[in-house]
């Protein structure tokens, strides 16, 4: 008894910092938020804010540029996450194959996964750019340039994040396909199964714990997005009210509008609507997950 008693307040003691670190860095501004909500910004600086309840909340929900943003997101989200794991699939089941020099084109594909966002921003920046970049040398001018552009400035930087994205989704499928049982993909051989039956009714059965792990963490990415839009757009770009995803939006209320306020509503709010689809993404999704174990 005074062993385990001893052992378990050595574990507290030992989790003591992480959780003080969490506590400070995590759990209290996330309690703050829901406080801010409720104290709306004093129409003229230097003035305290004053308390006003639920109803910015309402306002703020209301309002046309939340609307243009939620929409924003949601198109940017639907871009990414479908087109990263879809292609972290595609090289997955390409670099799988049994041939020399193979790890070298692993070691590629994944190394999409550590580079940095100012890096890949600034190179398809570069790329994109309207005087020296690679589209005016294909041919391609398209008016506004397309960072600038309301229809191609969203696809443009959903593409970084993609690439981005790409990595993950290849290390993902990768090892979902190293993990397949062989005697299982053996067997649908011997019974005469083509390559494009046993990919589809046999390799991706199989993949559906990898497909749902990528889907939900590629969700999670897909709301986070920010660099690629900061770098490339910015708020002084005409392209922004059409760039202006929710967490972008949170980064344009506190530190250009100075609005603490209506940046706390829209944290609430990204934070409700990632909590929402998560659990959506476990209720309904997992269903067709097949465990190897089931």
């Amino acid at each position: 008894m005074r062993r385990s008693l001893r052992e378990s307040s050595l574990a507290y003691l030992l989790l003591l910092p992480a959780l003080a670190i969490f506590g400070v860095f995590t759990f209290y501004p996330f309690l703050e938020n829901f406080r801010l909500a409720l104290y709306e910004n004093p129409p003229f600086p230097g003035l305290p804010s004053h308390y006003v309840g639920l109803s910015q909340v309402g306002s703020v929900l209301g309002s046309t540029g939340f609307h243009q943003s939620l929409v924003s997101t949601f198109l940017f989200v639907i871009m990414v996450v479908p087109c990263g794991l879809l292609g972290g699939l595609a090289l997955a089941v390409a670099a799988h194959q049994k041939l020399a020099g193979m790890s070298i084109y692993r070691t590629i594909f994944s190394s999409t996964v550590v580079s940095s966002v100012a890096v890949a921003a600034v190179v398809f920046g570069t790329l994109m750019d309207p005087v020296v970049g690679l589209l005016p040398w294909l041919g391609i001018n398209p008016t506004p340039p397309i960072l600038s552009n309301p229809t191609w400035a969203l696809p443009a930087v959903a593409l970084i994040a993609i690439w981005q994205f790409l990595g993950l989704s290849f290390i993902i499928m990768t090892a979902g396909l190293q993990s397949l049982p062989e005697e299982v993909l053996e067997a649908a051989r011997l019974d005469g199964a083509g390559g494009w039956t046993m990919f589809w009714r046999i390799t991706v059965p199989l993949l559906s714990p990898s497909l749902f792990f990528g889907v939900v963490v590629g969700t999670i990415y897909a709301f986070q997005s920010f660099g690629q839009i900061d770098i490339l757009i910015g708020p002084q770009n005409a392209a922004f009210t059409h760039t202006n995803v929710l967490l972008y939006y949170v980064y344009n209320a506190l530190s250009v509008q100075n609005n603490p306020g209506l940046a706390a509503v829209l944290s609430i709010v990204l934070f409700t609507i990632l909590l929402v689809l998560t659990l959506v993404q476990f209720r309904f999704l997992e269903r067709r997950v097949h465990y190897a174990s089931d």
